[in-house]
């Protein structure tokens, strides 16, 4: 099948009419389909990867999620009484040889939020030591019973398999921490996912602007060959330029050094429109839909355009109260009806909110209102501000 085009001289049936480069005059059509886009794998090793370790908004919203949730302190009830000394105490000081609490904790959050479940291991050690250890998340597969419920992990690493049975219990077992996932019954929804449209926008931008200052800051020029007396480069004349402009002109070492041109040759340079100066705006849009899915005020990373809140201590104060303390509460919930069994009956794992210092406004605040109180007796204060009677516990 042969196909004629109007537009070009010369066409006719039956015969193939071989291209030219030189000399030739038609016309050509440019054909230009818009492509998909392309997007980053929803694995865990991929959301690490392009995600934590190499996007620095991902990477600071993590970290500040981790390491303030681990900050607030674990408390361990019996009955009414608070216990300061008690082996689930020490545990959670110290859960391995390896890792201290707030180590520990800081990396379970931290696997909560990249890939939405975290896996805990709880490790006869011998006598009456016991071990925590954390589970990688992309080593670990989820064993259903017959009826779809999960059972145990199972735990692959290089060169081993094992089965870790679920739920507590005296001799071991494991722990499945997960993020709610509205279509998956046994494995937790990360919110890196729900904003992986903006880490990819904000990691292609960030391509697009290294790139861009590897060109000496300024997009590619035109070289354009239009001798007066006509006519087209030769093959041979037309790669030594191409090898001379990427050896001679190419790089940020380079930018800035003048083109020494031939006759004929005059270099067209192109400037940057305001559609792709908007990048840069684009990229802070990406970076608060970031922060938006781990539930992190914009104000507190320093990204520009948002005054959602008042001042600082405000927006402090709300992702204290909307991020880390829901998160440190569920932990505590976990924990709480997982780990204590195993140490005996009665026991209650909780954190202590009132030494937290972001919150400081807000506990000064309560206590002059339940202060000023003159209906309330010494103890109904006390217990109206979570502590016991005088007296009580002693």
């Amino acid at each position: 099948m042969q196909w004629n085009w109007p537009w070009r001289r010369g066409a006719r049936n039956g015969a193939v009419v071989p291209e030219r480069k030189a000399g030739w005059s038609g016309g050509f059509v440019a054909l230009h389909v818009q492509a998909e886009a392309g997007w980053t794998r929803r694995d865990y090793a991929t959301l690490a990867r392009e995600g934590f370790m190499r996007n620095p908004v991902v990477h600071r919203c993590v970290r500040l999620v981790a390491e303030t949730a681990a900050a607030v302190p674990w408390l361990l009830y019996e009955g009414g009484a608070e216990l300061s000394r008690h082996p689930l105490v020490t545990l959670m000081e110290r859960p391995n040889p390896r890792q201290a609490g707030a180590s520990f904790l800081e990396a379970l959050y931290g696997h909560l939020l990249i890939s939405g479940n975290a896996y805990v291991e709880l490790v006869e050690a011998g006598g009456d030591l016991r071990e925590l250890h954390l589970l990688r998340p992309d080593r670990v597969g989820v064993v259903c019973d017959g009826q779809g419920w999960p059972v145990a992990l199972e735990h692959r690493t290089e060169k081993a398999k094992r089965v870790v049975p679920l739920g507590g219990a005296t001799a071991g077992g494991a722990l499945q921490m997960s993020l709610f996932h509205p279509l998956d019954d046994v494995r937790g929804f990360p919110p890196l996912e729900a904003a992986l449209m903006a880490l990819d926008t904000h990691n292609a931008a960030g391509r697009w602007n290294k790139a861009l200052l590897d060109n000496s800051a300024r997009p590619s020029g035109a070289l354009v060959y239009a001798p007066k007396e006509g006519g087209n480069l030769t093959d041979e004349q037309f790669e030594r330029l191409k090898a001379d402009l990427s050896e001679e002109y190419t790089g940020a070492a380079k930018a800035g050094k003048p083109l020494l041109l031939e006759g004929g040759l005059d270099w067209k340079a192109m400037g940057l429109s305001p559609k792709d100066m908007d990048f840069i705006e684009a990229k802070h849009s990406a970076s608060r839909d970031i922060a938006l899915a781990f539930g992190v005020p914009p104000m507190l990373l320093g990204i520009p355009g948002d005054n959602t809140y008042a001042n600082y201590q405000e927006a402090n104060r709300a992702f204290y109260r909307m991020t880390v303390l829901p998160l440190v509460a569920r932990t505590v919930r976990e924990f709480s009806a997982w780990l204590a069994p195993a140490f005996g009956d009665g026991l209650r794992v909780a954190y202590d909110a009132d030494q937290v210092d972001g919150l400081a406004a807000e506990r000064e605040a309560l206590w002059a209102r339940v202060g000023a109180a003159g209906f309330l007796s010494d103890d109904e204060k006390r217990e109206a501000v979570g502590y016991q009677p005088r007296g009580a516990g002693s």
